[in-house]
């Protein structure tokens, strides 16, 4: 894929040889009749992609792309497919939906298995008291709305979220993500009475001390406790590089939230639905969230997010201030009913514990000096390379690309793009999961050597 677009990008340096330069043209125009040139130029430029290959169809773990290769899927469509590509059981109740309707707008016709799923929401969020959910499309969606609830609530305007998060792409959330380059870089300023503090980080040299400081310096340089409407965090960071919340700074929070009417929002969009050995992240805390967003895995790859809490939290705003047109699609809604079975039937909670166990084991044995940190929980697991002062960028995309190379795909992320994430399905073959592991440990030789 780079040497073809490398190809296209040569239009400025032909040169005056003749043959030269229409041979320049002529495989620009052979890349151009490529589905990749086609891709290159339907897209803007902002819409990277990162393999240059294409699926043609995708079953559990495995991917098999339109040039014959079959692919083991360390992604998972970026944490969304923990029970797996197209699993039978998701693909009948949509296919059962589908001879249904697909579309009604629930704010205007509701559908009953819609309520079906918020009860059973209602009593496995790890959230005290009666419990309320709504449904809507992405992450992004959902984190909106829960800032839009909390705003209600509190009638309050600021929200403090924390360096490394990452909570979506629209305005609002780009201003909660703390990320400058590429989520901000390129969008002017963002939405004002949004404030980052730091969140803990072995490797970037941040304490839960500096981390509640950082808090409370917000209140006295920025905005006053009692103009804050909600502190937003993930218990786990996903693009931020899978740094686990400590215990006793996820206690502190939730200590700072109490004392100044503030709500506490758990982001889980990507921490949610077993990843971390537990249904919700949260629930390895021994403190609880006003509020919880999910998506990603809800729906085991159909689209769908939503917004549970507090039963008085959730009512705060009015009548129609909540909604939307797609929100809540009932393909998805069938698709997440079937997810809850699913984790249910097949014990992918303890499976996402002992895959995780294992991969950790595997990561501690390759006795890799590159290797800074291995962190996570369950199966939400990655490994670092360097640390913040001085990050190897470099190693974790040599990894990732000698094991692409070799039909494993893999995806990197924190601040300096220097450690790698785990996101296979939970519900992977253990022979599979083997293969993938000796891929990546012929991976981390020929970085070295290379």
């Amino acid at each position: 894929m780079i040497k073809m677009f490398h190809i296209l990008n040569q239009c400025s340096i032909y040169g005056t040889n003749k043959e030269f330069k229409y041979d320049f043209i002529r495989k620009k125009e052979a890349v151009m009749n490529t589905w990749i040139g086609r891709m290159r130029d339907v897209l803007p430029t902002g819409a990277a992609v990162g393999c240059d290959w294409f699926a043609q169809s995708a079953r559990n773990a495995v991917i098999k792309s339109t040039d014959g290769r079959e692919i083991i899927d360390f992604v998972g469509g970026i944490g969304v497919l923990n029970v797996g590509h197209c699993h039978p059981k998701v693909t009948a109740a949509v296919a059962a939906q589908l001879e249904k309707f697909t579309h009604t707008a629930f704010q205007v016709v509701p559908y009953q298995n819609y309520v079906e799923l918020g009860e059973k929401l209602g009593k496995l969020v790890p959230i005290e008291g009666k419990v309320k959910c709504q449904f809507f499309c992405s992450g992004a969606e959902a984190v909106e709305n829960a800032v839009k609830i909390a705003r209600a609530y509190t009638r309050r305007n600021g929200v403090i979220a924390f360096g490394g998060a990452f909570h979506g792409r629209t305005l609002m959330t780009l201003a909660l993500t703390g990320k400058v380059s590429p989520y901000q870089a390129d969008f002017g300023a963002m939405p004002s009475g949004v404030f980052h503090a730091l969140f803990p980080s072995e490797t970037q040299h941040i304490s839960v001390e500096d981390a509640v400081k950082s808090i409370k310096r917000i209140f006295k340089s920025d905005i006053a406790p009692h103009d804050v409407a909600a502190i937003i965090l993930e218990p786990v960071q996903g693009e931020g590089g899978f740094n686990v919340c400590p215990p006793e700074f996820m206690r502190a929070v939730r200590e700072i939230c109490d004392e100044h009417g503030i709500v506490m929002i758990a982001d889980e969009v990507q921490s949610g639905y077993g990843r971390t050995g537990k249904l919700f992240a949260m629930e390895h805390y021994d403190v609880k969230p006003d509020l919880i967003t999910m998506a990603k895995s809800l729906a085991g790859g159909m689209v769908l997010s939503g917004v549970a809490g507090k039963a008085d939290i959730m009512n705060a705003a009015r009548p129609g201030g909540l909604g939307g047109t797609y929100a809540g699609n009932p393909l998805g809604i069938a698709a997440a009913l079937a997810v809850l079975d699913i984790i249910e039937e097949e014990k992918l909670l303890e499976r996402s514990q002992y895959l995780g166990d294992k991969l950790k084991q595997f990561l501690r044995d390759l006795n890799a000096p590159e290797i800074t940190q291995i962190r996570g929980l369950g199966s939400m697991v990655a490994v670092e390379f360097g640390d913040d002062d001085c990050p190897n960028s470099e190693f974790a995309a040599k990894v990732k690309a000698i094991a692409m190379e070799n039909n494993l795909l893999l995806l990197t992320c924190g601040a300096h793009a220097n450690a790698i994430r785990f996101l296979y399905p939970l519900t992977i073959e253990e022979e599979l999961f083997n293969r993938a592991l000796t891929i990546l440990k012929n991976a981390f030789e020929k970085a070295r050597q290379s």
